[in-house]
């Protein structure tokens, strides 16, 4: 039994572990959403694995790995959730590949989708033509979320977790100078106070923090 417990406690740690970062990152579970959830897997995973029979790592160094790992990935989502720039880093942003029934093939190559991958991925939600499609967007996870003609279009939230989306505020074909004048309205000074922000029926919904 001694022989073996080195083993149990390092496999107990690595389940807290994982229990606390679910935890932390307000996760439900370990199903990944964004690019850092993949990697954060991963590399858990490695640890965990790679570790756990090697007795030539004891049991403290193998704690202070997952506390440094654990560090790390919270300080990535601090910086994710506090700098738009950062966040387009790690997870990406949505990238239209098709506008009204037209490739945008440069995009396509952007993101390495082949023409095959993408007719499969149209195929999978019943679209056989490109020119059946008014958009179709590839989100941050891979999916591909299509618009037929005759469909509202997808209008992504304008303000997120205190950050402006340029690139949404163009699709509702508005300008920084309008949605300064709109904040203006609703007294609204500070963005970093606005949790989200929706453009719904030509108003500027804002929910915030408070």
């Amino acid at each position: 039994m001694q022989l073996y417990s080195p083993i149990i406690i390092k496999l107990a740690l690595g389940i807290l572990c994982l229990i606390l970062q679910i935890n932390l990152l307000g996760k439900g579970n370990l199903a990944p959403t964004s690019a850092l959830d993949q990697v954060q897997n991963y590399v858990l995973g490695g640890i965990i694995g790679g570790v756990i029979y090697n007795d030539s790592i004891s049991v403290l160094q193998f704690f202070l790995v997952l506390i440094i790992w654990t560090m790390l990935v919270l300080i990535v989502k601090f910086a994710k959730e506090h700098n738009r720039y950062i966040r387009f880093v790690i997870d990406g942003r949505p990238i239209s590949l098709v506008e009204r029934g037209r490739l945008n093939i440069s995009n396509c190559l952007k993101v390495g989708m082949s023409a095959n991958e993408l007719m499969f991925k149209l195929r999978m939600q019943g679209v056989y033509e490109v020119k059946q499609v008014k958009r179709a967007i590839l989100e941050q996870n891979g999916q591909l979320t299509i618009i037929k003609f005759g469909e509202d279009n997808i209008i992504y939230p304008i303000i997120v977790d205190g950050q402006v989306d340029f690139d949404a505020l163009s699709l509702v074909k508005k300008d920084e100078l309008w949605l300064h004048n709109e904040l203006k309205r609703q007294r609204q000074r500070n963005i970093r106070k606005i949790y989200l922000a929706e453009y719904i029926d030509g108003k500027l919904i804002i929910h915030r923090y408070e």
